[in-house]
Parts: structure tokens; C-alpha cells; sequence
């Protein structure tokens, strides 16, 4: 099993973007000295902090837009943790340019990268790249066909709808071969299937989505990975909120307030987004937002999130890693970002100290 954490870089309202950059190094120190597999860092444009009486911001307030750079500093100062990002956007990058950057980040940190890939359902950060969202799928199959090209051949030669490349030759290759380990988020019905057609390891959540529902999604990716002849049973990665504190009430108290904060917040996101250019009926954003604008804190609890004393989190991570099949479990720590920064850190010591050991 591995064991991570999700880094937001949280840009906290009222603090300044140092602090930010501060509080995000801060967490990788943790995850390398509490003994944790890796990090995953996060992709988010475009994310200003706002009042937190204005519980409609657009996406999560964050100075992560450039993750692979914040990586690069993460694997300078650590010596042995793992190091992602939950998920590169392909969509917005340019593909020979990620193949450089993150193949000269798989060289650097002699092979302690993972590349995490996923289309994001941000839509503000395709309008701000001046990029249709509606383009986003066939953006996101071109681009990963064009890095694993540049991975995995001396030369390539590539001719598709948004790029073309002649007898280009990337340098540096990857330290990890063929290629650093690739995981692919799933949100939408459509591709849970697909990616178990493909043989990708996934990368899941508990956002737009509750338990008993990827239950059922993730039956239908293992069902296709079989399908398609694949060994194994698939590889699963579940992202989940988790806060530890010294009791049960204690943290429940704590994550109130942030969390119903972030979960009626994602729900407006997923109302305003429905009918956008470039939204599908897949998504399924008007369903969701309905539901989350629903939810109570204790439904969340029982089919979103972990939380409670080291005990609690110990039987729920067991009982959800049984359920669900995986074979990782990375804990988002500050869902909402109102939750102090000691607090924080207390919980992440917490989980590495107390709740991992137990889990091993």
C-alpha cells in the first residue's frame, strides 16, 4: 500500500503567497520525516484566495500552478520520498514541453517521480488558457500520446489536430524506464471503463462522487481491465479527506466549518458549470450539485471522508481500503482551507505517527 498526501499549496485568506509557499514545504518535510510513501501535488490556475463568507470561489485557492516546479524543490530537499502531480492537466500544457520537465524531474530525483494525468473540471482554467473546454478529451488523448512517444522512442514523428512534430528528439529521457509510473484520474461514468480498457492504474476521489457509487464505478473498471486481457485486478489510488485529531468529537469539531464550507461551495461550482460551453451530460454537474447542496456533514462523514481519533481512522481507512480494493489511500488534510495550520500539521502527525503504522 502506499500512503501519500494530496498538496493543495493552500493560498489561505488574510496570509500572504509566501506563507503559502511556506506551509506547503512545511507538509513535504512531514510526509518525509513521518515516514509516508509520497506526495501529490495538485494543478490549479487562476486560484485567489477569497473571503470565506463568499462560499461561491471558483475552485480551490492555491499557488500550485506551476506543480512541477514546486516538485522540483520538493525532491532537492527530501531523499526518499515519491513525488506526483494529482493530476497534470494535459490539456493545458504543451506536450514536448511536460515530456522535457517532467523526464528532467525523473533524472534529478533518480526515479521518485509519478506521473499523474487528468483533464480537470476546472473550467475557468481552460478560459483563462483561451482553451475550449470542449476540447478537452481529445486535447488530453492527443497530448499523452505525444509524451509517451517522446518517452519511449530515440526519435518520433507525430501529425494529429492540434500538433505535429518531424524526427523530434527529446533529451533528457526519463531515469525511470520505460517511463515514470502513469496514473489516470476517473470522475465520469465513461471513464472508469476506459481506463481499465487502456490498463492504466487510477487515480479516484470522494468529491463528486460517494462511496456506494465508486463501488459500483470501480467494478465496471476492473470488469473492462479483465475484459481486456490485462493481469490483475487494477490498481487503484483513492484521494479522501482525512483529519485525525485527538478524539472522535475533537476532529469532527475541527473540519466542521471548513468542510461543509468546501462541499456547498463544490456544489455551486457543479450548479453555475452544468451548462457551459464544453459540459457533457456524462459529468453529471447538475445531479452532483443537487446532491452536495443536500448533503449533511454527517452523510459526509459516513460515505466522503475520515475523520476522528487515530482509532476512528484506523477502522475507517481499513473498512473503506477493504471495500473499495485499493492499493493507496492519499489524504487530502485541509478540506476547505479554513482549518488552522497548526491544526493541520497536528493531524498530519497524527496520521503519519499513529494511523499509517496501524495501516502497514
Amino acid at each position: 500500500m502506499h500512503y501519500g498526501l494530496i498538496m493543495e499549496c493552500d493560498y489561505r485568506y488574510g496570509h500572504s503567497q509566501e506563507e503559502a509557499f511556506d506551509e506547503a514545504f512545511a507538509m513535504a518535510d512531514a510526509a518525509e520525516k513521518g515516514g509516508l510513501d509520497g506526495v501529490w501535488l495538485a494543478e490549479r490556475h487562476f486560484a485567489a484566495p477569497r473571503d470565506p463568507l463568499d462560499a461561491a470561489g471558483a475552485g480551490i485557492p492555491s499557488v500550485v500552478s506551476a506543480p512541477l516546479i514546486i516538485s522540483t524543490a520538493i525532491v532537492a530537499r527530501t531523499e526518499r520520498l515519491r513525488v506526483g502531480v494529482a493530476v497534470n492537466v494535459l490539456p493545458l500544457n504543451h506536450p514536448v514541453r511536460m515530456a522535457e520537465e517532467i523526464a528532467t524531474l525523473d533524472q534529478i530525483s533518480h526515479g521518485r517521480v509519478d506521473f499523474g494525468v487528468g483533464r480537470s473540471g476546472f473550467m475557468r482554467a481552460y478560459e483563462g488558457y483561451d482553451i475550449p473546454y470542449g476540447e478537452s478529451r481529445e486535447r488530453f488523448q492527443e497530448n499523452l500520446e505525444i509524451i509517451l512517444a517522446a518517452w519511449t522512442n530515440e526519435r518520433f514523428s507525430h501529425k494529429g489536430k492540434h500538433y505535429t512534430f518531424n524526427d523530434v528528439c527529446v533529451i533528457p529521457k526519463p531515469y525511470q524506464q520505460p517511463h515514470p509510473p502513469l496514473r489516470m484520474a476517473a470522475t465520469t461514468k465513461e471513464t472508469f471503463p476506459q481506463v481499465g480498457t487502456w490498463g492504466y492504474p487510477i487515480f479516484v476521489g470522494l468529491r463528486g462522487l460517494d462511496r456506494p457509487d465508486l463501488v459500483n464505478l470501480l467494478d465496471e473498471y476492473r470488469k473492462a481491465w479483465k475484459d481486456a486481457g490485462h493481469a490483475g485486478d487494477g490498481d487503484v489510488y483513492l484521494r479522501i479527506p482525512i483529519y485525525v485529531g485527538a478524539s472522535q468529537d475533537e476532529a469532527y469539531a475541527d473540519a466542521e466549518e471548513s468542510t461543509m464550507r468546501s462541499y456547498r461551495r463544490m456544489a455551486q461550482n457543479f450548479a453555475l458549470s452544468a451548462s457551459a460551453a464544453g459540459a457533457t451530460a456524462s459529468e453529471e454537474r447538475a445531479a452532483r450539485g443537487e446532491a452536495l447542496a443536500a448533503v449533511t456533514y454527517q452523510e459526509l462523514i459516513r460515505d466522503r471522508l475520515a475523520y476522528g481519533s487515530p482509532e476512528g481512522v484506523i477502522s475507517q481507512l481499513t473498512d473503506i481500503s477493504e471495500e473499495l480494493g485499493l492499493s493507496g489511500i492519499v489524504a487530502e488534510t485541509n478540506v476547505g482551507e479554513l482549518i488552522p495550520r497548526e491544526k493541520v500539521a497536528r493531524s498530519i502527525d497524527l496520521f503519519c505517527k499513529e494511523v499509517v503504522p496501524a495501516l502497514r
